[in-house]
C-alpha cells in the first residue's frame, strides 16, 4: 500500500471516529443514562490509539528512508561545500602567491625595460655617430669637389686674363712697321726649304 493511501485511511478513520462518538453521545443523552459516558471515553481512546498506531506505522515505514535520503543529501552538501571551500582556498593561495611574486615580476619587467632602453639608446647613438661620419665624409668630398671646380675655374679665368693681357701687350707693341717685318719674316720662312730637306 502506498504511504499516501495509508495516511488517507488513518485520517478518514480519525475523522469518522469522533462523528460516531458524537452519535453515541447523543443517543446516551436521549436515553438519559450515565452508562454511555464510559463507552464514549473508550471510543476516544480507541480513536487516539488507532490514529497514533497509523501515524507510528507510517513514520516507522517512511521515516528511515526519508532520514536516510536527508542524511545522504546533507553529507553530499557537506562534501560539495568542502570541495567549494578547497577550491576557494586554492584560488586564494594562488592569488596570494601571485601577489607575492608581483613585486619581483615588476622588478624583472622594469629591469628588462631599462635594458631595452639602454640598448636602444646605444643603438641610436651608434647610428647617429655613423650618420655623422657619413655626412662628414660626404661634406668633405663635396668640399673637395667644389675646391677642385673652383681651382679649375680660377685657372681658366687666369688663362683668359693672361691671354687677354698678352693680346693687349701685343696689340700695344704692334706697329705697322713691326707688322711688315713679321710678314716679311713669315714669307721668308715659307720660301726656305725645310731643315730636313737641306740635309738630304
Amino acid at each position: 500500500m502506498k504511504p499516501l493511501a495509508c495516511v488517507a485511511i488513518v485520517l478518514g478513520l480519525a475523522v469518522l471516529a469522533p462523528v460516531r462518538v458524537a452519535h453515541a453521545a447523543e443517543a446516551a443523552s436521549e436515553s438519559g443514562g450515565s452508562q454511555e459516558k464510559e463507552p464514549s471515553e473508550i471510543w476516544k481512546w480507541a480513536n487516539f490509539a488507532l490514529l497514533a498506531g497509523g501515524l507510528g506505522y507510517l513514520i516507522a515505514k517512511n521515516a528511515p528512508a526519508f532520514f536516510a535520503a536527508r542524511s545522504k543529501k546533507i553529507v553530499q552538501d557537506i562534501a560539495d561545500a568542502g570541495k567549494v571551500r578547497a577550491d576557494a582556498e586554492a584560488r586564494a593561495a594562488d592569488v596570494d602567491r601571485r601577489l607575492a611574486n608581483l613585486e619581483s615580476e615588476i622588478a624583472v619587467m622594469r629591469g628588462e625595460s631599462q635594458a631595452q632602453i639602454a640598448a636602444e639608446t646605444k643603438r641610436l647613438k651608434a647610428h647617429a655617430a655613423a650618420e655623422i661620419v657619413r655626412i662628414h665624409a660626404l661634406a668633405e668630398r663635396e668640399i673637395e669637389a667644389a675646391g677642385k671646380a673652383a681651382r679649375m675655374e680660377l685657372r681658366r679665368f687666369t688663362a683668359r686674363l693672361a691671354v687677354d693681357l698678352a693680346q693687349r701687350k701685343v696689340e700695344a707693341r704692334m706697329t705697322p712697321e713691326t707688322q711688315d717685318g713679321l710678314v716679311r719674316g713669315f714669307v721668308h720662312d715659307l720660301g726656305r726649304p725645310p731643315s730636313g730637306a737641306q740635309r738630304d
